[in-house]
């Protein structure tokens, strides 16, 4: 099987596989452009916050309210995703992408054109759902054209572009709202979602669709737990962690927990095929995405408050940092996944991981010895070499033994698990980081919203820099965990040996019964 032809289509009735003779390269980058513009959006408005509040919400003291044009797409993005990755398998990927992401480009104009800080919200929550019927289509594409043995170079673009379009979104908001104003971090999707769709529309194949039945019982029950989870991790620190947080985190453990045992007692067929679980390497490469989600959100916050609050810089000059990451994350990641493809994963993501958890380590040594700004391009730049042998490899890793049938809900399981691992960085390092400034600062919690006007006075700069230099433990000792999970990977047994040609290597076989 060559990298001009896809790897599998099923017949609905049959379950048996064809290959079409077409590239699936252009379809890759077709659904590349959506799933950029999605991911980007899930850090774009943090810059914003500040103008969106002076202009929808000036006339109340606190940040409560604005708070939520984040949760509210976060929300609604986290919680579908397990149900979304099995719509693209019954009704195709293809279709469900694209009613994705009209729904997404749709509600960018909403948000762009609101007059109230309601009418965000619901635009922003509208805006997540398009996403989360987005996210799980473009693993499932690649796993169902991209033969196992040719899914590493594929996965280096995805990762790529995963790794890369969470930290241009700083980037990006500082810009468009510096120069354009805060209306324009969502209308800039307008465009790039129409090219996406048409683009999509033209290039990616229709693959057949499976009979899936749908498990109603475990829909309404997976919906509800990661509800209660996810909203009572993003709000906790918003409410001070009061007691009715943690019985809603709690209901949403126990909830979760009833759901799998539903799952495993299904006679049907179960919404979380528990199967997928029985490969090693999925389950490792479940548990280190959640790691890396955690540490890519968490350690975001305590560099711009430093930046930004104890070094003066702007948020685009702080977010100007990032460029090195950012450049050699996406120039290197294809290279690693085409590496991939003849290597054993671990080969890549042991040196990957190490060098993130290394560079967080030199983040907070600079912190700390209050280093020159320009040193901080130093572990910037070290941070994109580790991504590309990060992302690309976890997510190949984790689909490279998915039978085509399952793709939809192994992509919806990945992606739900690297989400609910963001949520909780977000949530975490929030807490950690109040906990430091205590620390340090003592009283900081009664004066929180000094550290919220572009400036510290001089006597605090000391204290505050401190508690953000031992904030970036936790994502450091969190990915730590993540490298730790990968040295349980097996070696697939589908890697094109150095120097055989393509198809040397067949694909795994698929029966009816995937």
């Amino acid at each position: 099987m060559t990298d001009s032809r896809a790897a599998s289509a099923a017949s609905p009735s049959t379950g048996s596989f064809r290959t079409p003779a077409r590239s699936p390269w252009p379809a890759l980058w077709a659904l590349v452009i959506g799933f950029f513009m999605i991911l980007v959006d899930t850090t774009i408005v943090s810059v914003a916050n500040p103008a969106i509040k002076a202009a929808l919400d000036p006339n109340t003291g606190n940040l409560d309210n604005v708070v939520w044009v984040t949760s509210a797409y976060l929300l609604t993005y986290a919680v579908p995703l397990l149900i979304t990755g099995r719509l693209g398998d019954r009704f195709g990927p293809k279709n469900i992408y694209l009613i994705g992401l009209a729904l997404f480009t749709l509600a960018s104009l909403a948000c762009g054109l609101s007059t109230s800080l309601e009418m965000l919200i619901v635009a922003r929550a509208v805006q997540g759902l398009g996403a989360a019927l987005v996210t799980p289509q473009t693993m499932a594409v690649i796993t169902r054209t991209f033969p196992p043995q040719r899914r590493g170079a594929a996965m280096g673009l995805w990762g790529a572009t995963a790794g890369v379009a969470v930290l241009v979104g700083p980037l990006a908001g500082g810009l468009l709202v510096d120069g354009l104003g805060w209306e324009w971090i969502f209308f800039i999707n307008i465009p790039v979602g129409i090219i996406g769709f048409i683009a999509a529309l033209v290039l990616v194949p229709q693959l057949p669709r499976t009979s899936h039945q749908f498990d109603i019982l475990g829909v309404v029950l997976s919906a509800l737990g990661l509800f209660l989870i996810v909203f009572g991790l993003q709000e906790g620190e918003h409410y001070s962690w009061a007691a009715w947080i943690w019985v809603m985190v709690v209901a949403g453990i126990a909830v979760m927990a009833v759901f799998i045992w539903t799952q495993a007692r299904s006679k049907g067929e179960p919404l979380v095929p528990l199967a997928l679980f029985r490969d090693r390497n999925f389950s490792v490469a479940n548990l280190a995405i959640a790691t890396v989600g955690f540490t890519v959100t968490s350690m975001a916050l305590p560099q711009m408050f430093y930046l930004q609050l104890a070094r003066g810089l702007t948020p685009t000059q702080s977010a100007l940092l990032l460029i090195p990451l950012a450049i050699l994350s996406g120039a290197l990641a294809p290279f690693a996944g085409k590496l991939l493809d003849r290597t054993d994963p671990r080969f890549l993501l042991i040196p990957g991981l190490l060098l993130v958890g290394g560079s967080l380590g030199l983040y907070i040594a600079l912190i700390l010895n209050d280093a020159p700004i320009w040193a901080f391009l130093i572990p910037s730049a070290l941070m994109g070499v580790g991504n590309a042998g990060m992302w690309g490899p976890l997510a190949t890793t984790a689909t490279r033994n998915l039978p085509p049938r399952q793709a939809g809900a192994g992509a919806g399981i990945y992606n739900t698990t690297r989400t609910v691992g963001s949520v909780i960085g977000s949530a975490s390092i929030a807490a950690f980081m109040q906990a430091r400034l205590e620390a340090n600062l003592p009283g900081a919690g009664d004066a929180t919203e000094s550290f919220g006007s572009g400036s510290l006075p001089p006597q605090i700069v000391e204290g505050f820099s401190t508690a953000m230099g031992q904030a970036l433990v936790l994502p450091a000792v969190v990915i730590a965990v993540g490298l730790l999970a990968v040295l349980f990977m097996r070696r697939p047994s589908m890697i094109r040996p150095h120097g055989a040609p393509r198809e040397a290597v067949p694909a795994a076989p698929v029966t009816a019964g995937e």
